[in-house]
């Protein structure tokens, strides 16, 4: 039978002197790392950070990433703002989502210049002053600051842009807060003049709806700061108004002690003196201002309106004619000249 060898233990002194794979360490076998591949790990991992602080910039730059904001370093008049008012209902049930939920959708904002770190706000009006009231509130930290996302706007114009459409996708505006958006822009200097704002402002609308926002001029022009719930005039009523103001130059000052001395307390109200003004009825007793006429020789003609025409005959009679000449419009000339039966 033959001798089976007997195996004698390894001699650790010979694995210890052999090289190990680069970058293992192993106390068994007593291996370690040569130098250059620490030296290799750390080149990498600074390349690694590197290129993840230039991602995370460039996405900051981009308006990419969700910044955290204390609401102390938020501008909220850093723009003319679009909303004129919001309803209480739609702000108690904001809060509420807000103190549930959190927030879910961050503002907009863009870098204001200056020493200290401040922002002004673009989009986002609504879940500023709601975060605010919850904080006023409940002291708690988590209201204290704002999720926001970094916006470069490289014109006014673009930041105005970027308010509008966010709040027409959101909620809508009325016809009014439309035009009087872009009546501020033109005031700012934001743009050259009524129609490059529209056109920029609103230019997803169509022309025709465009141009019925173009009506409510005159009346952001004669009666803003009159009007305690302009927003809520509406379409027809606030056409015959604009009308009205464009073809009576005197009317937003009549217009403007009407409303001062009726009361108000709601929309319906304030439409109901304004209705009164447009049938004439709005001095109640109080003389109307007689208009100034031109001077027209016997057998002329002579536009008074833009729908009013004047004719003198040679005997010296008067005629008024025209689309404008209505019932309404006899009873205020009447009114005017202190006439028997006005």
């Amino acid at each position: 039978m033959a001798k089976r060898k007997r195996l004698t233990p390894a001699r650790s002194d010979v694995f210890g002197a052999a090289p190990g794979p680069a970058g293992l360490e192993t106390k068994a076998f007593g291996l370690s790392a040569p130098p250059i591949a620490s030296v290799a790990g750390e080149a990498s991992a600074s390349a690694a950070l590197a290129e993840l602080s230039q991602s995370m910039e460039q996405a900051r730059a981009e308006g990419r990433l969700v910044l955290s904001i204390p609401l102390e370093q938020i501008d909220a008049g850093y723009l003319v703002r679009d909303r004129i008012a919001v309803e209480a209902d739609e702000t108690r049930a904001l809060v509420e989502s807000l103190r549930a939920r959190g927030q879910q959708t961050p503002i907009e904002v863009a870098e204001t210049p200056g020493g200290e770190k401040r922002y002004g706000l673009i989009s986002g009006w609504r879940r500023l002053q709601a975060l605010s009231a919850l904080r006023d509130e409940t002291g708690a930290v988590q209201f204290g600051s704002v999720l926001a996302l970094l916006r470069r706007p490289e014109e006014a114009s673009d930041a105005y842009r970027a308010m509008v459409e966010e709040n027409e996708i959101r909620v809508g505006l009325s016809y009014y807060e439309r035009a009087r958006i872009a009546a501020r822009a033109v005031e700012q200097g934001v743009f050259a003049d009524d129609t490059a704002a529209l056109q920029t402002l609103f230019a997803s609308a169509s022309r025709p709806r465009r141009s019925k926002i173009k009506s409510f001029l005159p009346i952001v022009a004669g009666l803003d700061g009159a009007l305690r719930f302009p927003q809520a005039i509406g379409e027809r009523l606030g056409l015959q108004l604009s009308k009205a103001l464009t073809e009576e130059p005197g009317l937003a000052a009549r217009a403007a002690e009407a409303l001062a001395a009726a009361p108000r307390p709601d929309a319906a109200a304030e439409q109901a003196v304004l209705s009164r003004l447009l049938a004439g009825g709005s001095r109640r007793g109080a003389p109307a201002e007689a208009p100034a006429l031109p001077r027209v020789a016997p057998g002329q003609t002579c536009t008074l309106a833009r729908e009013v025409r004047l004719r003198v005959a040679a005997d010296g009679s008067v005629t008024l004619y025209g689309p404008g000449v209505t019932d309404a419009f006899r009873t205020r000339l009447l009114k005017a000249f202190g006439a028997p039966g006005a």
